[in-house]
């Protein structure tokens, strides 16, 4: 059987578990999509089940996998949905990317990139390859849309600066992730036991990526107060929940910082940052 087919039967059952995640009791409201890519094992199942208060354990993602969840404002109130995807295979399944994110689907989507912290030397080609494919996807669907809805269009591309203060110093030196994007590293309770100037290094790491594409960071592990973290951060992209102002920026705590509010004056890069400009250069 031709590879070709095998990928339109992913695609099409893909679709179809989509569709279905619509049909339900009243009228839904206020849909939005929350795509979780990221390290494989890296923790993106454990994180979406908490999210949604399933008490399973979870199975390993194969290719591309759909669940949703739903939240009652109030009494008589249409209910909001969420919907869940998750990329399986770290990077090896790259093309999958284009499934989910679509002109119809673009406006209300988010990224939520998951880092497997207690391997240090994935990270980078991992965030590098990821945030690449789905940028440059991203940015076709925005072309694409921009020639039948410039007005939709236009607002997206503004509303990508609205974590970032007018009068922000680094406002000029940045370049805003084209969807909402969340960077979190997993497997903290590994990671802290690692070397104090490594921890340094990665932490400077993510900050600086984070920030240069205007998108929150933060770091958990099977620590119930972590998760109930990220929990919030998750409901905040899928269903509208007010975004924590909350920020630990020391490398000794798990990292949490919301979307504008590191600086590249608090992060000090100065190698970090001219490695990541030469990737982005040879790209």
């Amino acid at each position: 059987m031709p590879s070709e087919t095998l990928w339109e039967i992913a695609k099409a059952e893909v679709e179809k578990r989509g569709n279905n995640g619509n049909e339900g009791d009243g009228v839904e409201t206020g849909e939005k999509s929350v795509f979780f890519i990221g390290s494989k094992n890296g923790g993106k199942t454990t994180i979406i089940l908490r999210c949604l208060d399933r008490d399973e354990p979870p199975k390993p993602t194969l290719a591309l996998e759909y669940t949703y969840g739903r939240r009652a404002k109030g009494h008589n109130i249409p209910k909001d949905i969420a919907h869940f995807w998750e990329l399986g295979g770290g990077t090896s399944l790259l093309d999958l990317i284009s499934i989910p994110i679509t002109s119809d689907t673009l406006r209300t989507f988010s990224i939520v990139l998951v880092l497997d912290l207690s391997k240090p030397n994935d990270l980078w080609p991992t965030m590098e390859n990821l945030l690449q494919a789905t940028k440059s996807h991203v940015d076709k669907v925005i072309m694409k849309l921009g020639k039948t809805n410039s007005k939709a269009a236009s607002e997206m591309r503004q509303k990508i600066w609205s974590n970032m203060q007018k009068d922000h110093q680094d406002r000029e030196l940045i370049d805003p992730f084209p969807i909402p994007l969340v960077i979190i590293g997993s497997k903290y309770d590994i990671f802290q036991d690692f070397d104090s100037e490594k921890r340094k290094v990665i932490c400077k790491t993510l900050r600086f990526v984070a920030h240069y594409y205007g998108a929150s960071l933060m770091f958990t592990s099977k620590s119930e107060a972590l998760l109930l973290k990220i929990r919030g951060v998750i409901n905040q992209l899928a269903f509208g929940i007010d975004k924590s102002k909350s920020i630990c920026v020391d490398q000794n705590k798990p990292l949490f910082i919301t979307a504008g509010l590191d600086s590249l004056s608090h992060i000090g890069t100065g190698t970090v940052q001219k490695k990541f400009f030469q990737v982005l250069e040879t790209n």
